[in-house]
C-alpha cells in the first residue's frame, strides 16, 4: 500500500521506510518554536529541570507576536525572558518589535519552514505550514521544552482524509470560504487528529496566501494538520525565500489509503460567514445578508487573512468609501514586510481615508488580548480564525468569521453584507 504525504514525512523523520496510522514514533523535528504566551512556560520548564543547552539554536524560534508591542508589565516581563533566553542560547530566530510579525505569516516569509519539514510550534495554528507541503502541528509547552532539549517529539501517525475541490470559485470567494464551507459540512470535530489533505484543480489555481489560509484553519475541524502537495507555485514561493538550500518535496502515492474522501464543487462555495460561537456555523453570505445583522466592529488581518492579497481585496472595496457611522474598522498586516508593501501600494492610506485604524503586526485583536477588545453585546465581523464565546473580548460579545471582501463591505454598510451590496 502506498503512502500519503504526511506518512512519508513522518517516516523520514522517524528513520523508517514506512509508517501506518496509529503507530507511535519518536521523530526528529526541523523547527520548534513558541510565542509570548507559550514560550515563557517552556523557558520556565527548561530552567527548572536544569537543561544546559538547546539541541540546535538555528532550529528554534521565539516569536513574541500575541501582545506586541507589550501591552503591560506582565507581557513586558514575558518578552524579557524570551530575549534573555535567546541571548543565552544564541537563538537565531528571535524576532522583536520592528521585525516581529504574526508567526504563521512570518516564518514562511522568512524561508524558515520548508517543504518536507516536520515542524512543531506551541500554537494550534502551526498547521499553516502544510501549505508548503510540510508536516506541521501544534504542541503543548512541555512538548516544546522536550523538543528544544532533544530535537525530537513523540508523534502518533494520524489517519489522512482527502478533500477534493474542483471547479471555479465564485467572485469574491477564496481560501477562507473553502475552509469555512468544509468545516460547515464536517463540523469542528469532523477531522479530529486527522490530516486534512487538500487537492483538486481549485486548490492548484489558488495563490499561496489562500493555501496558507486553508491549512491554518484545519485545526478548527480538529485536525492534527492540513497539507497541500507542493507544485510550481509552492516551489517558486520557496525558492524566493528559502533559508536553507535543501528541502524535499513529497507527494502522495496514487494507491495511498485515505480514511475518507470528500469531493466538493467550487461553484457551490460562495463567500461564507461563520456565526457565533463555532466556525462550523457557516452560512452563505447571500442568506446572511437578508438577516440585517448590525455590527460594531470589523477586523481585517491575522495569520488567516493578513497577507498582501487579503489587504488588496479589502482596499479595493474600501477605496472611495467611508466606514459606517459608529463602526470601528481595525486592520493589522501580518508582518512588517506586508505592512511596508501595503504602504507602498497605497492600501494603508485607503484604510485611513475610510476611517479605519491600522495596527502594527500583532495577534492581539484575534484572541481578545489587546487592540480592539469587544464589550458586552457587541458584534464583530472578523477575518480571523476563531469565534468561540469570549474569543475577542467579553463572553456576551459575538464574532462572525468571514473573508476580507465581506468584512470590508460590511464595514461600509454597518451590517453584514456581500461585496456586491456596495454600490447598489
Amino acid at each position: 500500500m502506498g503512502q500519503t504525504i504526511a506518512q512519508k514525512i513522518i517516516a523520514k523523520h522517524a528513520g523508517v521506510d514506512h509508517v501506518e496510522p496509529g503507530e507511535i514514533y519518536l521523530v526528529d523535528v526541523d523547527f520548534a518554536f513558541g510565542n509570548d504566551i507559550t514560550a515563557a512556560l517552556s523557558i520556565k520548564q527548561f530552567n527548572e529541570i536544569g537543561a544546559k543547552k538547546v539541541f540546535d539554536p538555528e532550529k528554534i524560534g521565539l516569536i513574541p507576536d500575541h501582545y506586541t508591542p507589550n501591552k503591560d508589565i506582565k507581557t513586558a516581563i514575558i518578552t524579557q525572558s524570551m530575549r534573555n533566553f535567546a541571548k543565552e542560547h544564541g537563538i537565531t530566530h528571535h524576532y522583536e518589535v520592528g521585525e516581529v510579525g504574526i508567526e504563521h505569516a512570518l516564518l514562511p516569509e522568512k524561508g524558515v519552514v520548508l517543504p518536507g519539514d516536520l515542524i512543531v510550534g506551541a500554537d494550534s495554528h502551526t498547521c499553516t505550514y502544510g501549505a508548503l507541503g510540510a508536516f506541521s502541528t501544534g504542541v503543548g509547552s512541555t512538548d516544546l521544552t522536550f523538543a528544544w532539549i532533544t530535537g525530537k517529539v513523540w508523534l502518533r501517525v494520524p489517519e489522512t482524509m482527502k478533500f477534493v475541490i474542483n471547479g471555479k470559485l465564485p467572485k469574491w470567494s477564496g481560501g477562507k470560504d473553502i475552509i469555512l464551507y468544509i468545516i460547515g459540512k464536517i463540523g469542528v470535530s469532523g477531522a479530529n487528529y486527522r490530516v486534512m489533505e487538500f487537492t483538486g484543480d481549485t486548490i492548484k489555481n489558488l495563490n499561496m496566501d489562500n493555501r496558507f489560509t486553508i491549512c491554518n484553519m484545519a485545526i478548527e475541524a480538529g485536525a492534527k494538520t492540513g497539507i497541500i502537495e507542493p507544485d510550481e507555485k509552492t516551489i517558486q514561493y520557496v525558492e524566493e525565500r528559502k533559508e536553507r538550500p535543501d528541502y524535499t518535496v513529497y507527494k502522495s502515492d496514487e494507491d495511498a489509503e485515505y480514511e475518507k474522501i470528500y469531493e466538493f464543487r467550487a461553484e457551490d462555495i460562495v463567500p461564507q460567514v461563520a456565526f457565533p460561537h463555532l466556525p462550523e456555523n457557516a452560512k452563505a453570505i447571500y442568506d446572511v445578508e437578508k438577516m440585517d445583522i448590525k455590527i460594531d466592529q470589523v477586523v481585517i488581518g491575522s495569520c488567516t487573512n493578513g497577507r498582501i492579497s487579503d489587504l488588496a481585496i479589502a482596499a479595493e472595496i474600501l477605496k472611495g468609501h467611508k466606514v459606517a457611522d459608529k463602526v470601528r474598522l481595525l486592520v493589522f498586516p501580518a508582518t512588517p514586510a506586508i505592512y511596508k508593501e501595503a504602504l507602498k501600494r497605497g492600501y494603508i492610506e485607503t484604510f485611513l481615508d475610510a476611517g479605519g485604524v491600522v495596527s502594527p503586526p500583532t495577534c492581539g485583536p484575534c484572541l481578545g488580548g489587546h487592540m480592539g477588545v469587544l464589550a458586552p453585546h457587541e458584534r464583530a465581523v472578523s477575518t480571523t480564525n476563531r469565534n468561540f464565546r469570549g474569543r475577542m473580548g467579553h463572553v456576551e460579545s459575538e464574532v462572525y468569521l468571514t473573508n476580507p471582501a465581506v468584512a470590508a463591505a460590511s464595514a461600509i454598510a454597518g451590517k453584514i453584507v456581500s461585496p456586491e451590496y456596495i454600490g447598489r
